[in-house]
């Protein structure tokens, strides 16, 4: 079918521009100056509202097994969540643990997503043991099966983390094949010794997880990250959720130096605050652990990372949505704040959450699109399939309303979860109408998208490395 979307404001990278979008079938067949589009007989009129790419999610764990039980949402319900909020594309994470073969964790997640994602897909690996076997993994990951991007883990002993000497060899290896290596930057070691020393103090309240993951040791591990990868010749280095200045200036640092180094920040800490929610009276502030943990609102943190999104120290902002409800999940930590299943759900939110950055004049519209489409699809291997309007590319296409306005409830939200982390917010604007190649899945409240329409996306290497 052909539509014509008319009236609105398309916003790319390059910021914003009154034009006129001609979708043919799943894709982008053109883009006209306003009154010179041809006459199609069906018209979505955008009128008052912008035109931007379907958003990217660069980071999610749908599923994910942690802490004892799983991740609330499933591919189904999460990518619905999705869907409704303006995101058309997410990236998870496949999981290799230590001691499986890598292809066994990769084909374990394709059969979790197969036939149930409402929105297209892609997988990152992670690899939970580094040896022989999963670095010859690595290269026939990126060479067949569209996945270029690995991730370390400097945090939990016993679980996923990685030495210094793995994460070397690891980096040796995406050097020679052009894939990305992302890490989570948290000196786990180190963190251990924290909650030890706390729990024998009988400092057992969810607050005293942030308490014992301070800054200094998510920049010492940021830091040596990004020295490793430069003794792997300069192997392109991402840092998840990023959450801190100290972190922050080092990954500054070394992008003024030229090196492969980039980093992603997620709207938990951009907004959200160790003292207002994590340090939430009794036993509620369960609902905020996740790692890295929120931050000081006493610090500079939030409006450093602001200003790392506009200076491009922070390239993309992702939602490292890992939910889990409070009640049977959250609560296994009960008296023990270690044992709380880290993770925020926020797959849903996060178009809207960082538009309301444009909103408080802490973004541009141009770099509030960068940083939840654009590059994450430059980043990732999915440019200019996805995360941009142009001809040609996949007609994923979210129509904004900034004069609506959206609130935020457990009660009206689509992820699987019985609690929400922005309970009562608003946001000032809401996601109209929500275009997935090609067909609309969601407008004016009413969502029309199912299950199984989504397909898994073979990625190619990232657009920012030579």
């Amino acid at each position: 079918m052909t539509t014509l979307i008319r009236g609105g404001t398309v916003v790319g990278p390059t910021g914003p521009v009154k034009a006129d979008v001609l979708v043919d079938g799943e894709t982008i067949a053109a883009i006209f100056a306003p009154g010179s589009s041809p006459q199609i007989d069906h018209v979505i009129d955008a009128t008052g509202k912008y035109v931007i790419p379907g958003a990217v999610d660069a980071h999610t764990h749908m599923e994910l097994p942690f802490g004892g039980t799983h991740a609330s949402d499933t591919f189904d319900t999460g990518t619905r969540a999705a869907a409704i909020g303006g995101t058309t594309t997410i990236i998870d994470f496949a999981v290799q643990r230590t001691g499986e073969v890598v292809q066994d964790g990769l084909a374990a997640w394709h059969g979790k997503a197969d036939g149930n994602c409402h929105i297209d897909y892609a997988f990152h690996m992670i690899l939970g043991g580094v040896d022989d076997e999963s670095l010859k993994a690595m290269d026939q990951l990126v060479a067949g099966e569209g996945i270029s991007s690995f991730k370390l883990f400097m945090a939990y002993p016993g679980v996923f983390y990685s030495d210094d000497g793995q994460i070397l060899r690891a980096m040796q290896k995406a050097r020679d094949n052009g894939a990305m290596i992302m890490m989570h930057a948290e000196n786990g070691p180190a963190i251990d010794v924290l909650v030890k020393q706390a729990l024998e103090r009988g400092e057992t309240a969810p607050v005293h997880h942030g308490l014992t993951r301070p800054q200094e040791l998510e920049a010492e591990a940021t830091s040596r990250a990004i020295w490793l990868a430069s003794v792997a010749a300069d192997c392109p280095l991402y840092i998840v959720h990023l959450s801190a200045t100290k972190a922050l200036e080092q990954v500054r640092n070394a992008r003024d130096l030229g090196k492969n180094v980039f980093a992603e920040t997620c709207p938990q800490y951009l907004y959200l605050t160790l003292e207002d929610q994590l340090g939430a009276p009794g036993f509620e502030g369960a609902k905020w652990v996740c790692s890295t943990p929120l931050r000081s609102k006493h610090e500079t943190h939030r409006a450093d990372l602001w200003q790392g999104l506009r200076t491009n120290d922070l390239s993309v902002v992702s939602t490292d949505h890992c939910p889990f409800c409070f009640k049977d999940q959250k609560e296994l930590g009960l008296g023990d704040f270690s044992k709380i299943p880290n993770g925020i759900g926020g797959v849903e939110h996060r178009v809207d959450l960082l538009y309301q950055g444009v909103v408080d004049g802490k973004l541009s519209l141009a770099r509030w699109v960068e940083t939840i489409a654009t590059t994450p699809a430059r980043m990732f291997g999915l440019y200019p399939r996805k995360g941009i309007i142009a001809p040609g590319s996949d007609a994923d296409i979210v129509l904004y309303d900034p004069n609506g306005r959206t609130r935020i409830s457990a009660e009206t939200h689509h992820m699987n979860m019985d609690h929400s982390a922005w309970e009562g917010w608003e946001i000032d604007g809401r996601v109209d109408t929500v275009i997935a190649r090609g067909e609309v899945i969601a407008a004016g409240g009413e969502y029309t998208g199912r299950a199984g329409r989504g397909r898994y996306l073979k990625r190619g290497l990232s657009d920012y490395l030579l």
